[in-house]
């Protein structure tokens, strides 16, 4: 895994290889207009679809682990309280949106899944994601899914961006964290 680091950019001093150029621009600020296209910088998005999935297999596993002590503290108010209490089982729901939407709005910009596989989520013109939009996001994603039995993913596929139908509602993208810079010859 690389490091992560920070160069400061001043206009007119960018180093002199395209490539390195734009992974810098990219990590210190937004990019203006679109995002880069898979043709001009496939380093951003070559295998994001495979790393979303087993990204998303270990957010699972955390979250599983994380609803544990949640589902052992409503079970013991519920008996404690002879069931007067067991609306409180409606704060189960909320911990995987909330692991999401708190992790993806957050200064990574990616859940803890996500980083074990170096993806990041940006809004559409660059920049992290806000809670909000990392909330409307989660909302889409679990609420299309459970309407579709998964079958809504498929979108990706065929999607020049590998983006989903969350993505695409809540104006995100998620791209490699440290893209490999490859550079186009005329052949």
């Amino acid at each position: 895994m690389q490091p992560e680091f920070s160069i400061p950019i001043f206009p007119g001093r960018l180093p002199e290889n395209a490539a390195l150029s734009l992974l810098i621009e990219t990590r210190a600020t937004s990019w203006s207009g679109d995002p880069p296209e898979p043709f001009a910088a496939p380093g951003y998005y070559k295998g994001v679809l495979a790393r979303r999935v087993f990204a998303y297999c270990i957010d699972v596993i955390l979250i599983a682990l994380l609803l544990v002590p949640v589902w052992v503290f409503c079970a013991m108010l519920t008996v404690v309280s002879f069931g007067l209490l067991s609306p409180v089982w409606l704060i189960f729901g909320l911990v995987p949106v909330a692991y999401h939407s708190l992790l993806i709005g957050g200064p990574r910009s990616a859940t803890l899944g996500m980083r074990l596989f170096e993806i990041e989520v940006r809004s559409w013109t660059g920049e992290r994601p806000s809670i909000l939009q990392a909330f409307i996001q989660t909302v889409i994603f679990y609420v299309t899914t459970a309407a579709t039995c998964w079958l809504i993913l498929l979108i990706a596929p065929f999607e020049r961006r590998r983006r989903t139908a969350h993505d695409i509602l809540a104006g995100t993208l998620v791209i490699r964290r440290f893209p490999k810079p490859e550079i186009l010859t005329a052949s």
